[in-house]
């Protein structure tokens, strides 16, 4: 019932639709995988040439062979096993990081022609389908959960390598991705506001036919989403998961080899599927002009390669310029900042919808709204700015009373 959307399967399962839906799987995790190979590429070319760093510029053409020397190394390593380790789950862990950044990239629609009231339906084989593995009704839901399942990659990683230091990188890693997913699923929650649909086909279609999320939902929760998404990914500034200096390499420190590297491929598969979500809930998905009706085909996949390459630019910029935040940074901006922002946002765009539905003047309830989402933001502000002033006065005094204490006299 849940795949039912899907024109492929209105008229029954036989076997040619079997065919087309394994075949439609094989091809995006061919092209994610080989994509996520290619964006590691990317990433060190475009860092070497912001940084003039010699090894990836220089090393072969366009500095290809310092990627393949690193996957060769990685591929030749020895596999270690700690001998404290939980072996069986030691050994699933890579793979509950790495499935479902693929699985989660099933629902994302990269083709099919949206102009003009088009519903991208394509014909493959005689047959009517989406460019899409699947189209479930509750398409971005799906995406939530499967990047909730993505943390335990990283807890059972660390609690499983029989090691403290690990241990306490899973659980900073962990305490990171579920505070900024609260975050991400209040900014997404004003897309299905906005949109009226859960399904990912359904929320294109709707931007294409109107205008994009990016701009119906007022940008404040695309750069909400940008933010808590790059959190998400442990990619800098936010990445603390890998703080070597504090953590001695995170949760991933016992691993080596081929397991080593599934993690770090997890993270660019899961960079790329986290930029095609994006471009699917804000900036229309494949949808954009068709150029010519020769190949017509081929603009709506260009479209999305073009908005994909944007964002990962935009990650591997942020990526070449920002520093680390300190941890206490990091989560102020997410439960004080971001997580009081997206929620106020979602009240005030609920609050226009309703004004909308009975017939209200639209300029005095956005007037109002803002006024009353300014009020909170200062009262907020001010509890905040209060309770730091009480920390470092707790502090001073602590450490005042610590100095006056005489020799010989202190804690036993």
């Amino acid at each position: 019932m849940i795949l039912a959307v899907d024109p492929l399967l209105v008229d029954g399962i036989d076997l040619a639709v079997v065919l087309i839906v394994l075949l439609k799987a094989g091809v995006a995790f061919a092209m994610l995988l080989v994509s996520a190979m290619l964006v590691i590429w990317f990433e060190r070319k475009l860092i070497s040439d912001m940084q003039n760093r010699i090894g990836p510029a220089m090393a072969g053409p366009w500095g290809i062979l310092q990627t393949l020397a690193d996957g060769i190394k990685l591929f030749f390593k020895e596999d270690l096993l700690p001998a404290r380790a939980d072996r069986v789950v030691f050994r699933l862990a890579p793979y509950l990081s790495l499935v479902p950044a693929f699985v989660a990239f099933a629902i994302v629609p990269v083709g099919g022609d949206f102009t003009g009231g088009g519903d991208g339906t394509v014909s493959m084989f005689g047959r009517s389908t989406f460019l899409q593995v699947a189209d479930p009704p509750v398409g971005v839901l799906f995406f939530l959960a499967l990047s909730s399942i993505a943390v335990y990659g990283v807890m059972l990683a660390g609690w499983s390598s029989g090691s403290k230091y690990p241990l306490l990188g899973s659980v900073r890693a962990s305490a990171q991705m579920i505070s900024y997913e609260a975050a991400l699923g209040l900014a997404i929650a004003t897309v299905f506001l906005t949109s009226g649909s859960l399904s990912t086909h359904e929320i294109v279609v709707g931007q294409s036919a109107t205008t994009w999320n990016v701009l119906a939902t007022g940008i404040v929760p695309f750069w909400i989403f940008l933010i808590a998404g790059t959190a998400e990914l442990n990619r800098p500034p936010f990445d603390l998961v890998e703080a070597e200096q504090e953590l001695v390499g995170g949760f991933h420190t016992e691993y080596s080899s081929m397991r080593f590297a599934l993690f770090f491929l997890s993270e660019f598969m899961n960079m790329i599927t986290m930029s095609a979500i994006a471009v699917t809930l804000f900036l229309g998905g494949p949808a954009g002009p068709i150029v010519t009706q020769r190949l017509a085909w081929v603009w709506p996949l260009f479209w999305f390669f073009l908005k994909v390459m944007a964002f990962l630019f935009t990650f591997v910029w942020l990526r070449a310029t920002l520093p680390r935040l300190r941890y206490d940074q990091l989560m102020d901006l997410g439960w004080k900042v971001l997580i009081p922002t997206a929620l106020g946002w979602f009240l005030l765009i609920a609050t226009l919808d309703i004004a909308r539905d009975l017939g209200w003047p639209t300029v005095p309830v956005v007037v109002i709204g803002v006024l009353v989402l300014w009020g909170g933001a200062a009262l907020l502000s001010s509890a905040v700015r209060k309770a730091r002033a009480e920390r470092l006065e707790d502090a001073e005094a602590d450490r005042d009373e610590r100095a006056g204490t005489p020799a010989g006299h202190g804690e036993a």
